[in-house]
């Protein structure tokens, strides 16, 4: 059976998978596979078919990436959102370099560099921004200690993220836990 993949920027979450898979269904397509950043439907999809899949992902904030090198940099955003997200089990408990070159079967001196260039920031520095941003969410959550989110979060010790999170955010971890209003940052806007 003949498919076509899709490549789509912006999804970060198991709400645009679902958002996205609604929006195509909407266009008549069949999605045979939905996961972030990607999408595989049934049948070939011609010219007119994708500027329009373009323009309604365009309305929900997605768009289609068509470029190599743009999926690619997806991709990475792709991988370090699961990574810090979705995957608990991994952070600290991997190489992240070794783990995103196996994953993408590039060198990791080739993504980083790439990564660099496009997106204006390092991969460890994005991965950071990632991090904090899981922090302050589990801070908002109020359910862990901070040594226990420490742990969860890969850091080596509570100082270690707190000192992380002052130089990110501008205040200690819990300052940011004593605030009315919390500023969190959508994972896509990071």
């Amino acid at each position: 059976m003949e498919s076509t993949t899709l490549y789509i920027k912006n999804m970060v979450c198991n709400r645009c998978i679902w958002a996205v898979q609604r929006e195509l269904k909407k266009l008549g397509l069949k999605p045979m596979n939905v996961i972030l950043g990607e999408v595989v439907v049934e049948g070939s999809v011609d010219d007119e078919t994708l500027k329009e899949i373009d323009t309604n992902l365009h309305k929900i904030g997605f768009e289609l990436i068509d470029d190599k090198k743009s999926r690619l940099i997806e991709s990475i955003r792709t991988e370090v959102i699961n990574y810090i997200h979705y995957d608990p089990e991994l952070v600290g408990n991997i190489n992240f370099s070794d783990h995103i070159s196996q994953k993408l079967g590039y060198d990791y001196t080739y993504l980083s560099s790439l990564f660099s260039a496009v997106e204006g920031i390092t991969i460890e520095k994005y991965i950071i921004l990632q991090r904090i941003e899981r922090v302050k969410e589990l801070l908002i959550y109020d359910e862990l200690t901070l040594s226990e989110i420490a742990y969860q979060m890969g850091y080596s010790s509570v100082q270690h993220l707190s000192n992380q999170f002052r130089k990110v955010i501008g205040m200690s971890p819990s300052a940011f836990k004593k605030l009315q209003e919390k500023n969190r940052k959508p994972l896509d806007m990071i």
